[in-house]
């Protein structure tokens, strides 16, 4: 097996796949880019009784032709047949290759961007249905696979298909991207790492997007690969926010105007402010792209603290669609060394604090494993309010049942990070601001979580209840 970072979990399901004494179904989507298609071939070594991948774009006629040289790769027997008619013809033939192997061990079918195959009136859907059903579940050995980057077309049409598909994916897998503590492990699988501070600033671009990661020359710093990747003329992330959208959504126009939207207001936008933002109508296509953009990772919703789920906020939640937006897209200076150059300018400087709150709310489960609250339930939200004279906004409430407020405030900074007297008045403000406009009995703690700690005076030893460092974001949880 190559070596597989991470994936903890899928990999144990899929290990118990092949003990297993039955057929398996499984379907594994996540945002393009995720590692979806290296984890499956990484696993079987390629070893497959069948394998092949849709073509985005094309009649249901060249998707049979697709169907049937990957047919003839694996069985040459076919080599003289002419393409199947329709998908129910070409399962068929699928099913007469596949009975004439031994019958020990499994047959591991995989179908890599599967709905790209479901062209319209093709009875795609009808015929792996058919397939399913009435031979493959059957058996005790098959394991078909079913692999892609449009979530909402596997969710919809396979995990939750309310047809002759129904209830029938045995192993629906949703795979994330890479926590920090995967990354650092990529990193130090290629050879010799990075610090974390370095790795900080990379997430920041990239996520944990393994593809754009892969791309990093490790004997570069951070600042160097993102300038060269991004924003010189032959980099290899220049332009993929355009490929991205459109390899995914069939009327991306839409997808990228929410999109677009949101990456003007770091904090969210409420349904009825994005879709005027957007210049989307308030209807079922909108909500369609906005469940979309939801499900294949790219956009987030949560409610305000204190506010109900009709008040939802809807936010950005790609980091390299953001970056994209704020850096590369307007970017027409044709120069070369735009990154390096700019590093320390006030608009970076911004960018990179708000990139950063976006990595803590990425790995909040570690943020509650170093509170030690782990066990304890929790909701976590942002709020901003006021109390009549003054208003106030905070980043991160996390709210215990066990009567405690953490106020979280994220700084990123190259050093330990000052409290002065003017910062200090301020958080007491936000503080009674808070307290007086939520009417809240419960304890309020303040809690810092920072790249290097805070310095210890006064005023960090009167007011902060917990500090935490960049490190606890790397735990392995």
């Amino acid at each position: 097996m190559a070596q597989i970072i991470g994936r903890k979990e899928e990999v144990t399901i899929l290990e118990s796949i092949d003990q297993s004494e039955r057929s398996a179904f499984v379907a594994i989507y996540g945002r393009r880019r995720v590692g979806k298609t290296f984890l499956i071939r990484s696993f079987y070594q390629n070893n497959f009784a069948f394998q092949i991948t849709g073509i985005a774009n094309v009649a249901t006629i060249n998707q049979l032709t697709n169907f049937h040289s990957a047919l003839v790769r694996y069985y040459p027997l076919f080599e003289d047949n002419e393409p199947a008619k329709d998908w129910f013809q070409a399962f068929e033939q699928l099913r007469t290759a596949i009975e004439t192997l031994p019958e020990s061990g499994k047959k591991v079918l995989f179908f890599d961007e599967l709905p790209w195959l479901d062209t319209p009136d093709s009875l795609f859907i009808s015929a792996l249905e058919h397939f399913w059903n009435s031979w493959a579940s059957t058996r005790t050995d098959i394991v078909l696979i079913a692999c892609g980057s449009a979530a909402s077309w596997m969710i919809n049409e396979l995990i939750n298909n309310t047809g002759g598909l129904y209830n029938r994916v045995t192993h629906p897998m949703q795979l994330e991207p890479f926590t920090l503590a995967e990354c650092e492990a990529f990193f130090k699988a290629k050879s010799l790492g990075y610090d974390r501070y370095q790795l900080l600033q990379l997430y920041m671009v990239f996520g944990g997007i393994p593809f754009y990661l892969d791309f990093v020359d490790v004997h570069k710093s951070a600042t160097q690969n993102i300038n060269d990747l991004c924003f010189t003329q032959r980099g290899r992330l220049r332009n993929e926010f355009k490929k991205l959208y459109a390899s995914l959504f069939k009327k991306a126009h839409k997808h990228i105007a929410v999109i677009e939207a949101l990456a003007k207001k770091s904090k969210g936008l409420e349904r009825k402010d994005l879709l005027k933002a957007a210049k989307l109508s308030n209807g079922g296509t909108s909500t369609d792209v906005l469940r979309e953009l939801e499900e294949s990772g790219f956009i987030r919703i949560y409610n305000a603290y204190g506010k109900s789920s009709y008040n939802a906020i809807y936010q950005l939640s790609d980091f390299y669609s953001l970056f994209y937006l704020k850096f590369i897209k307007n970017n027409h200076y044709f120069d070369d060394n735009f990154w390096i150059n700019g590093i320390d300018s006030p608009e970076i400087r911004a960018w990179s604090g708000y990139a950063f709150e976006q990595i803590c709310l990425c790995h909040l489960p570690q943020l509650k494993k170093a509170l030690g609250i782990s066990s304890v339930q929790t909701q976590s939200s942002a709020w901003m309010g006021g109390d009549g004279s003054e208003k106030a906004q905070i980043d991160l409430v996390i709210d215990r049942r066990d009567q405690v407020i953490n106020l979280c405030e994220m700084k990123f900074s190259i050093k330990p990070f000052t409290i002065d007297k003017a910062y200090a008045a301020n958080l007491r403000k936000k503080m009674g601001v808070f307290k007086e406009t939520t009417k809240t009995s419960k304890a309020l703690w303040l809690t810092f979580i920072t790249t290097f700690g805070i310095t210890t005076n006064t005023y960090s030893q009167s007011l902060v209840h917990q500090s935490l460092t960049m490190d606890v974001l790397f735990d392995k949880t």
